[in-house]
């Protein structure tokens, strides 16, 4: 009967995106957030109307990059047409009708934090093209305590942090993850704990943990009429 478990088991795992390195890539659409630049980054900026002040600056830890004329400029969070719209205006008072471009050069690291009820909770690089739930099985998986049904996706992809739910349960899993969608960099993946889990936890650090004796039955926290 165990083996015939293991089986079975070995089989939903293989059938996962999120088991192995092979696993499939998230697809990119029109509705997935422009990239916004991070520290780290490169950027070129062309001045058509000045082409000596056309530069390739780094974006700094402080979030900004330095151009001749205009001095730091935050660049940050921003996406290309949006630091392009800053540099135009920054670059208004010193030149005349100002026209340029902003193309990423480069990239810094990508990674993303992955926390929670997961094996391994930390930092990870992040290939291209992955979820949350490949994330996840960069951690190590879930624990059996994982609530994979409320999945906490913590993303500045819009230029302020947007908190999004995913449903990472077998179910979903066999309807194709409706809710997944690229991650974007230094977005932080949260496995919360289940009820059962903080249930068991209470029992254990507050009333177990509490008492002079220890019990000898087990509590089935599952069922209503126990």
């Amino acid at each position: 009967m165990r083996a015939v478990f293991i089986v079975l088991v070995m089989i939903v795992l293989t059938a996962s995106p999120a088991f192995g390195q092979d696993a499939a890539p998230m697809a990119y659409s029109e509705t997935t957030p422009a990239y916004r630049f991070y520290p780290g980054d490169e950027v070129e900026v062309t001045i058509f109307s000045a082409p000596e002040l056309s530069r390739v600056a780094m974006v700094g830890p402080d979030g900004r990059i330095a151009l001749p004329l205009i001095g730091a400029v935050r660049a940050a969070d921003l996406t290309a047409a949006e630091l392009q719209d800053a540099l135009v205006a920054a670059y208004a008072p010193q030149l005349r009708a100002p026209e340029l471009s902003v193309t990423p050069r480069t990239y810094g690291s990508r990674q993303v934090f992955v926390g929670g009820e997961v094996a391994r909770p930390g930092v990870y690089a992040m290939p291209a093209n992955i979820d949350a739930l490949q994330a996840v099985a960069m951690a190590g998986g879930f624990l059996p305590s994982a609530r994979r049904r409320e999945v906490l996706v913590l993303s500045r992809g819009g230029g302020a942090t947007d908190v999004a739910r995913v449903d990472l349960s077998t179910r979903a899993m066999r309807r194709g993850l409706p809710d997944a969608r690229p991650l974007q960099r230094y977005d932080v993946v949260f496995v919360p704990r289940s009820p059962i889990a903080q249930v068991n936890l209470f029992m254990q650090q507050y009333v177990r943990d509490a008492l002079p004796i220890q019990f000898g039955f087990y509590y089935d926290l599952r069922s209503p009429s126990n």
